[in-house]
């Protein structure tokens, strides 16, 4: 375990562009925002202090929308319940955990995962504890609630499937984890009752959810490289399913489009991302590693677009909302892209402390959280 905390840090570390001697940093400077024409406004409904936000870790925390609620947590360890429409709290839950990754819902239940291997089960109706269990490792990854299992991916690469009524584990399943990866888990999704997760070796992964069993396997990326460093190929993007093909993207790999039932590669392209994707009906938007945001076409992956203004921005994943799509960056902006040409047509800012998580699209809304635990909720207005 130390070997791959050390890897992590070392590796951030080389990709930050920092010196480990004090020598001058070289690293590219965040493109400055400029001037452009303004054709959306975020207009906001209701804004919230939900906590301690991250508390300045790179932790996956973002807001959880069940119906008429919002729920969120933060790293000192608080779960709260919210009205979507005016932003009322209706309960406060204190785990006395330090969280890494949540809330994840369903069955009733409000799952977060924390640093020092706690998963952790809430009524969602009351934010009452239900149970708390031990897993592997650390969780950086939103816990996922399917018809009555819990499944949770912890970064020592095992992911695994728990009773949601008791926290009993029912299956487990591991992949071996490279000594150098980023500090990382993508979420995994359930369809058709197959679980599908990327792993940090590049490979991603069907299981049956049921009872764990390995349904196929894809390869995303193959590490290459002589060093540990250029043979991360982290899979830490979460991966997306639209109309029966699933889209995952790697670092320093590929971005393919995969058939869901058998895991047949359909097409792959050279892409190195870990901040996520979305897609469309037409077309898949990519955030990659130096915060350029690209447009793909869906049935082929030929680039239709590709955004640079916000260059180095630490920019999260993108979000398809209405015409647009959305991103957030580290200085708390949330910006709206065209999805035709990818121009910026709306801005605003959010948080001072930044924003990790991509924000969350109710149809001609948008629901932000920024890492010092701000909740925005915007309407989208046209000028």
């Amino acid at each position: 375990m130390m070997r791959r905390i050390s890897g992590i840090v070392v590796a951030l570390a080389l990709l930050s562009g920092c010196s480990w001697f004090g020598d001058k940093d070289n690293t590219e400077p965040p493109a400055e925002l400029t001037a452009f024409n303004e054709q959306v406004k975020l207009k906001r409904i209701w804004s919230r202090d939900t906590g301690s936000g991250t508390d300045e870790q790179f932790v996956q925390l973002v807001p959880f929308v069940a119906g008429e609620r919002v729920f969120v947590a933060d790293r000192s360890g608080a779960v709260r319940a919210y009205t979507l429409d005016k932003g009322e709290q209706l309960w406060h839950a204190k785990t006395r955990v330090a969280i890494s990754a949540g809330p994840g819902g369903g069955d009733g239940l409000m799952v977060v995962g924390s640093s020092d291997a706690d998963l952790i089960a809430l009524d969602a109706e009351t934010g009452e504890e239900r149970w708390r269990t031990a897993v592997s490792s650390e969780v950086l990854s939103v816990p996922l609630i399917y018809r009555g299992i819990v499944v949770v991916q912890t970064v020592d690469g095992y992911l695994a499937g728990l009773d949601a009524s008791s926290g009993e584990r029912l299956w487990v399943q591991g992949r071996t984890v490279p000594v150098l990866t980023l500090r990382g888990t993508s979420t995994a999704l359930v369809e058709g009752g197959a679980v599908i997760a990327g792993f940090a070796n590049g490979k991603i992964t069907a299981l049956d959810i049921k009872s764990g069993a390995p349904l196929w396997e894809a390869v995303v990326a193959v590490p290459s490289g002589r060093s540990e460093l250029q043979r991360m190929v982290d899979v830490d993007a979460n991966p997306v399913v639209r109309d029966g093909v699933l889209y995952v993207v790697s670092f320093q790999g590929q971005m393919a489009a995969v058939g869901l039932q058998n895991g047949r590669l359909l097409w792959n392209r050279d892409m190195s991302a870990y901040a996520g994707i979305a897609v469309d009906a037409g077309q898949v938007y990519v955030t990659d590693e130096n915060s350029e945001v690209w447009a793909l076409d869906r049935d082929t992956g030929a680039s239709l677009w590709k955004q640079s203004a916000l260059r180095r921005r630490a920019l999260t994943g993108p979000t398809v909302a209405g015409g647009y799509v959305a991103v957030g960056d580290f200085a708390g902006y949330v910006h709206l892209l065209a999805r035709l040409d990818g121009s910026i047509v709306g801005r605003v800012k959010v948080d001072s402390k930044g924003i990790l998580a991509p924000p969350v699209a109710l149809g001609d809304r948008l629901l932000v959280l920024g890492a010092g635990g701000k909740l925005v909720l915007y309407q989208l207005e046209p000028v």
